[in-house]
């Protein structure tokens, strides 16, 4: 666990320190380590004013913020079973505040400014006031800097706990300002045969998306997503291929991927704005008519709406297609990480551990005209276009440079 300034902070139990056991964190057996670390910062009244969660599932990191919470601001230290555990439980505490992105584009500038108005507030009911940052790797830039100041000096009776899938995701101005408890990736038994069930796959391909997604949820998702499907064949082509492919085929290969993965909504309103252009300059007319779902939004809105609102619906859809675009490439690359962890596993004579089971034999052979430093390299091209894109560059500029340095390193 790394160190940051700790301050006191005020417990709402009056029980000695050494009866102080919160039982909700004792529930999360999962994570031993963590949990005896926060157990002891919290008898000894020395609780960091920021902590940032990393590692284990997004579910895990949320339960032991949720724990913490409970420990904080429960007259008897957590017991669970209390009012004011089971209001922090059902995410209704005015004291405990949960944050998620606007979209999954990222954090708004404005979220952050109404957190920032909050905290200078006393809290409601308890001695302390919790700020949970669920995905804090993707506070960007302004919205992140914003935010700097405020993590650096809360008032004391305030603490911030943010919630990331890995150190290297978190921006390091604001890593650099917490207390880093890192959770460990636990192995759910139940998950392969949940995805088998509800998908009705059973082959190695619910494995492989298992592996891929990290959940259960997400796995059976994508199995019911040929479009997904089809982009990690699409991918495993490419990356197999990439040592024979000269710059401009991979630019091609880029682009035509980055068009798979856009999802329909955005290709539409492109290729309907494209062909409204030409068909004006013809005759002044319309290519693309809307559908009658659209006409009966767009009359709802009309009717209803201030000009104002339905500027900021459509801001906010374009937004969310502009995310989903994002998330998609970042599947992309996840593939590629995936498969390259495979070749580095080959090149070290680990072919047993091998996840992508289905293209085993191309992998084996990649391992043999490479080595572990060269698979590394690429390793690291990936998570620099991954970074790139949560920062807003241009998903097919990202991959494109990604493809480009893995065949260089490759």
């Amino acid at each position: 666990m790394s160190s940051v300034n700790s301050h006191a902070i005020p417990q709402a139990a009056s029980k000695p320190v050494e009866q102080l056991a919160s039982q909700a964190l004792q529930h999360m057996t999962t994570q031993p380590r963590a949990t005896s670390f926060l157990q002891a910062a919290l008898s000894s009244h020395k609780l960091s004013h920021a902590y940032l969660f990393v590692g284990a599932t997004s579910v895990e990191r949320a339960q032991l913020a949720q724990a913490l919470a409970q420990s904080l601001v429960c007259p008897q230290v957590g017991d669970t079973t209390c009012h004011e555990c089971l209001r922090v439980a059902h995410r209704s505490h005015p004291d405990v505040h949960w944050y998620a992105p606007a979209g999954v584009a990222g954090y708004l500038v404005s979220q952050v400014h109404d957190l920032i108005a909050d905290v200078a507030m006393a809290p409601v009911r308890a001695a302390n006031k919790l700020y949970i940052v669920q995905d804090a790797d993707m506070l960007f830039d302004s919205s992140a800097n914003a935010l700097l100041k405020t993590i650096e000096e809360p008032p004391a009776t305030t603490v911030f706990v943010l919630l990331a899938r890995s150190l290297q995701s978190v921006l390091p101005t604001i890593v650099s300002r917490c207390q880093i408890i890192p959770l460990v990736q636990t192995c759910d038994a139940d998950a392969l045969p949940a995805v088998q069930s509800v998908s009705g796959i059973c082959d190695e391909r619910a494995a492989i998306a298992l592996a891929l997604t990290g959940n259960a949820a997400d796995a059976i998702a994508f199995l019911a997503s040929p479009l997904r499907q089809e982009a990690r064949r699409q991918v495993l082509d490419l990356l197999f291929r990439l040592a024979h492919m000269n710059a401009w085929e991979i630019l091609q290969a880029a682009q035509a991927l980055t068009e798979l993965v856009m999802p329909a909504s955005t290709k539409t309103a492109m290729k309907s704005t494209a062909k409204a252009s030409t068909a004006s300059d013809i005759d002044g007319s319309s290519a693309d008519e809307p559908t009658d779902e659209e006409l009966h939004e767009a009359s709802i809105q009309e009717q209803y709406l201030s000009k104002k609102a339905q500027s900021t619906i459509e801001a906010q859809k374009k937004r969310e297609r502009t995310s989903q675009n994002r998330l998609g490439m970042i599947e992309v690359l996840n593939v590629i990480q995936r498969v390259l962890r495979d070749a580095l596993l080959c090149c070290e004579h680990m072919e047993q551990s091998v996840e992508n089971t289905d293209v085993a034999h191309k992998i084996v052979r990649l391992a043999r005209t490479t080595n572990s430093q060269a698979v590394l390299e690429a390793l690291k091209a990936t998570d620099v276009a991954i970074r790139d894109i949560q920062q807003n560059v241009s998903p097919q500029l990202a991959l494109e440079v990604m493809l480009l340095s893995a065949k260089e390193a490759l």
